[in-house]
């Protein structure tokens, strides 16, 4: 069986490596991305269970991409993980997330969340009863 695919699209290395590193525990296939076009590109291309999103990227914000992956029909499914360290924007976007976790981010809680979401993906795999 193939891992779930996780895109971290995030342009700081620090919190790109804790979110691989998690995802990666969690059992998920990962890339990461590190400009907001070069995500939006993938996305077009590729169905993800997980995205982790930063909000601050460079040329195309999280905010746009966040709208894209909500607008886009074959990517319902898609769990979006929102990273900020903007407590304001992280408040303004809670509700359209799995999950919005401030900067830093925790290698535990995200692994955590990641395997719960990675149970949830399996459950929706043909074949998976």
């Amino acid at each position: 069986m193939n891992k779930p695919l996780a895109l971290i699209i995030e342009d700081d290395q620090d919190s790109a490596t804790i979110c691989l590193e998690s995802l990666k525990a969690a059992g998920f296939e990962c890339e990461v991305i590190k400009t907001g076009d070069k995500g939006l590109a993938r996305l077009q291309e590729t169905e993800p269970v997980v995205v982790v999103l930063d909000m601050h990227l460079p040329n195309v914000a999280g905010p746009d991409i966040l709208r894209y992956i909500q607008g886009e029909a074959r990517l319902a499914q898609t769990q979006v993980i929102i990273a900020t360290a903007d407590p304001r924007i992280a408040d303004e976007l809670q509700e359209q997330a799995i999950l919005t976790l401030l900067k830093p981010i925790s290698f535990t809680q995200l692994r955590d969340m990641a395997k719960r979401l990675k149970s949830y993906a399996e459950s929706l795999s043909p074949g998976s009863e």
